[in-house]
């Protein structure tokens, strides 16, 4: 007998209402990833007798179209058992998933759904809110909290003996991860996401600090808990056997791991006694420079980019936000001092604060450019997210959000401002991305680069084509981003009318033809920028205020302040 386990990932709407979706997407999903370990796990250990094959489906649909027609022809040659599970499923994610469950839902099969919609809103409401009593009513059990440590089997068991829940809810008991299956995608699915080039795991769990509009902090909880070193090099050993040697690691911050250390020596001598390629994105916040020794063995381990939440240069936004460790009067020497390795700074920043004007945000985006060594900045739009205190106080205080949790991607205004309409905050995101990521300030960052004598040539200007475009020219966020677009149309939102195949297709081709033209342009003069750049004998002379403290030339910058 089979029992099949059908892993999905869903991807959100974009603007016009079809599913964003790529041949190859950026990033893959480490919450895929583990689910999919702890599936393995469940099938290695035969958890549901001798007798039952259970065989895992692990699909990101972001990547790829869900061939639901065939998953449902296979599960019926096999019994028609099956449980299919929506796996970590963010708010704006959630319409999507709703509507991949239902012909499934019409197939008889049982659906869980989990992720931090979920784990957000019964961590933080008193009540559920209309879209997961929807869910539940539709027949959807919701699993609230992570799903080691015996969580995931338990669901499983039941699925199989026709007794699921409604509710699974564990957010009480964040379970020790260390020792647990690591997290591992099928090769199919890493091909898909960046030409199995890159793949994805967390290291630890769990985030002291108080950021209210943060939601991992209450999914997660404040308690860090942590893989070993031995599990780090399950992960890499894994991926290596299969060719891949860059990772993201979605630890929200790493440098709060206490194991930090233990971690980067099993690398370092993974990388320069065994000779395993490992270049890793880390994620920090703006104190770890203070850490002894912390980016020396960062970089040694393999660490070729650094993200940070910057969130604001404003000192009322961050206060207002319970982002008290950002000192905003550091931030320079902070990134120099990452800046004497080679390694690319990406920093997160939020527009939409209470205090941002148009004209605020203006001057605040010409002193990032001007002032600090970023070579990225990842804009989002400030949104309360289900699951964050922002939301809740929100919630409990009657005031008007807007229900469409599509919307709820970081991009969008999704509420009132005090100082700013609806569609100046849109238009103020908007020229945030384009004023920060001018041909001019490309250049800067490239000119920076040589002069600090960085070798993350390609790197850096792979990066600033892949951030400066996606939603100036494509109005979705980089992190959304992919190559070779994908649209069904019948694929559409089904709240909105199927287009007409004689309109619909026509544009869909024109669509993607100045997608491939623009892109094309795009990278051609960023790449045109760092040839022009590498062959000038002076390169390495240039100098400017953000940067001059680390080369220590007299006069170069001065005249600048840090404010």
């Amino acid at each position: 007998m089979k029992f099949h386990l059908i892993l999905l990932k869903p991807t959100h709407y974009d603007a016009d209402s079809y599913p964003i979706q790529w041949q190859h997407n950026w990033i893959a999903s480490n919450s895929l990833a583990c689910i999919n370990a702890l599936a393995l796990d469940c099938r290695e250990r035969k958890v549901l007798g001798p007798d039952v094959e259970i065989v895992v489906h692990a699909m990101d649909e972001i990547s790829r179209r869900i061939p639901v027609k065939d998953l449902l022809r296979l599960v019926q040659r096999n019994g028609n058992r099956a449980l299919v599970c929506l796996v970590g499923v963010q708010s704006n994610q959630f319409p999507r998933a709703m509507d991949i469950a239902r012909p499934f839902l019409a197939a008889g099969l049982p659906i869980i759904a989990g992720g931090i919609h979920v784990s957000g809103c019964v961590a933080m409401l008193k009540e559920l809110p209309a879209d997961l009593r929807e869910a539940q009513a539709l027949g959807i059990s919701l699993f609230a909290g992570e799903a080691e440590d015996g969580r995931f089997e338990l669901v499983v068991r039941e699925a199989y003996a026709d007794k699921l829940q409604p509710l699974y809810n564990f957010l009480e008991r964040p379970p020790e991860i260390q020792g647990q299956p690591v997290p591992v995608l099928p090769r199919e699915t890493l091909a898909r996401s960046g030409w199995l080039t890159m793949s994805i795991f967390d290291m630890g769990r769990g985030c002291p600090f108080q950021c209210s509009f943060c939601t991992i902090i209450n999914v997660h909880g404040h308690k860090s808990r942590f893989r070993t070193a031995d599990d780090l090099e399950r992960i890499i050993m894994h991926n290596h056997a299969m060719g891949v040697h860059q990772f993201f690691v979605t630890d929200d911050n790493l440098a709060r791991n206490r194991n930090w250390e233990a971690l980067f020596d099993r690398l370092i001598e993974l990388r320069e006694h065994r000779g395993i390629k490992v270049r890793m994105q880390i994620q920090v916040d703006t104190q770890a420079y203070r850490i002894p020794g912390f980016i020396d063995k960062a970089t040694r381990a393999g660490v070729d980019q650094v993200f940070m939440g910057l969130e604001s240069v404003n000192p009322e936004n961050l206060a207002g936000a319970g982002k008290h460790q950002n000192r905003i009067g550091e931030f320079r020497e902070m990134m120099l001092a990452w800046k004497q390795h080679p390694v690319v700074i990406i920093c997160a920043y939020i527009i939409g604060f209470p205090n941002d004007t148009p004209e605020s945000v203006r001057r605040d985006v010409e002193f990032l450019k001007r002032e600090l060594p970023i070579d990225l900045v990842y804009f989002t739009m400030m949104q309360p997210l289900p699951g964050s205190k922002d939301h809740q106080r929100l919630w409990e205080q009657g005031v008007w959000m807007d229900p469409d949790m599509n919307k709820y991607d970081t991009t969008q205004p999704v509420m009132e401002h005090p100082k700013m309409t609806m569609e100046e905050l849109r238009e103020t995101y908007l020229d945030a991305w384009r004023r920060f990521y001018t041909f001019e300030h490309m250049e800067t960052v490239l000119r920076r680069m040589f002069a600090l004598g960085s070798n993350k040539k390609l790197t850096t200007a792979n990066r600033l084509h892949w951030f400066s475009y996606f939603y100036p020219y494509m109005g979705i966020h980089p992190i959304d981003g992919g190559h070779h677009p994908i649209r069904k149309r019948r694929d559409r939102r089904p709240t909105l009318p199927l287009e007409n195949p004689l309109l619909f297709y026509p544009k869909n081709l024109g669509r993607v033809a100045l997608h491939y033209v623009t892109r094309n342009v795009h990278i051609f003069r960023v790449r045109r920028l760092l040839r022009l750049i590498q062959r000038e004998p002076a390169k390495a002379s240039y100098c400017d205020a953000a940067i001059a403290p680390a080369l220590e030339k007299p006069g170069c910058g001065q005249e600048e302040e840090l404010r």
